[in-house]
C-alpha cells in the first residue's frame, strides 16, 4: 500500500477514535479549556471541521487543476471557528462525520498521476498534494491529545509518531532560523538526526534524546520535554510552529 492509500486509512481510523471520544463528552466538557491556550474543546472541534473542508478544496484543486485556496483568508477561518465553537455536541459530531467523510471522498477521488501537483497551504507553503493525507491525520492525532481527554502522546500509533518525526526533521524544521542546531536521538537507534539552522563554525549541536513519542511531542509543543535527556540541561524552548 502507498504511503497515500495508507494515511488515508489511518485518517479515518483516527478520526472514529476521536469521534468515539467526543462523544463521551457533553456541553459542559465542550465549553471547558483545551490544552491550547485561549481554546475551548469546542474551538478545537470547530477547527478539525473546517480544516477537514479547507483540505478538500485542495485536494479538489489538485483533481481539476483549479486554483482553490484552503481558506477564504485567516481572519474568516479564525471566525468560523470563534462562530462554531459553542455549538452543542450533537452539532459539532455531525459536523466533524460529514466533514471527514468529505475528506475521505475527496482523496480516494485525486487519481494517483495527479497526486504530484502542488498545492498552496497556509501562508503560502507549496508541497505534492500526496502529502495531504499525512497533514489531515497530523491535525486529527494532534488535536485529540489537545482536547485533552486523557489521550497523550504516548498513546499515539508509532506509525504516525515516525512519519511525523521525519516531516518535522527533514522539513519544517530543517534551516529553520528560530530552531538552535539540534542533534535528535532515540536511545539504541543508530546516531540520530540533525535539523535546525545550519550550525557556525565549531558550534555543536544541542543533543536531545529520548523516545520518538518524547520527541514529537516536545517538538510540536505538546509537552516541554521533561522525559527528554539533554547533557547541557533542559532542552531548548523551540518557537511555536504556527
Amino acid at each position: 500500500m502507498s504511503d497515500y492509500a495508507h494515511d488515508a486509512a489511518d485518517v479515518t481510523e483516527a478520526t472514529d477514535r476521536l469521534l468515539t471520544a467526543v462523544a463521551r463528552l457533553d456541553d459542559a466538557a465542550l465549553a471547558g479549556p483545551s490544552a491550547l491556550p485561549g481554546w475551548t474543546r469546542g474551538h478545537v472541534l470547530a477547527h478539525l471541521a473546517r480544516n477537514a473542508d479547507a483540505l478538500v478544496n485542495l485536494l479538489t484543486g489538485a483533481r481539476t487543476g483549479e486554483d482553490i485556496p484552503m481558506y477564504r483568508g485567516e481572519e474568516a477561518r479564525d471566525a468560523e471557528i470563534a462562530r462554531d465553537a459553542a455549538r452543542p455536541l450533537p452539532v459539532h459530531l455531525a459536523d466533524l462525520r460529514t466533514t471527514a467523510a468529505r475528506f475521505d471522498t475527496a482523496a480516494a477521488a485525486l487519481p494517483k498521476e495527479l497526486r504530484s501537483r502542488e498545492v498552496t497551504l497556509r501562508g503560502g507553503l507549496r508541497e505534492p498534494a500526496a502529502r495531504l493525507p499525512l497533514r489531515r491525520l497530523a491535525e486529527v492525532e494532534l488535536h485529540h491529545v489537545d482536547l485533552a481527554v486523557g489521550r497523550t502522546v504516548a498513546d499515539l500509533p508509532a506509525r504516525f509518531v515516525e512519519r511525523q518525526l521525519d516531516v518535522l526533521i527533514s522539513s519544517r524544521f530543517a534551516g529553520h532560523p528560530g530552531i538552535p542546531p539540534l542533534l535528535l536521538t532515540v536511545p539504541g537507534a543508530g546516531a540520530g538526526r540533525r535539523t535546525g539552522r545550519d550550525p557556525a563554525p565549531d558550534e555543536i549541536p544541542v543533543t536531545v534524546s529520548g523516545s520518538p513519542a518524547a520527541l514529537l511531542g516536545w517538538l510540536t509543543g505538546r509537552t516541554d520535554g521533561a522525559d527528554l535527556s539533554c547533557a547541557d540541561g533542559p532542552p531548548p524552548v523551540l518557537p511555536p510552529l504556527g
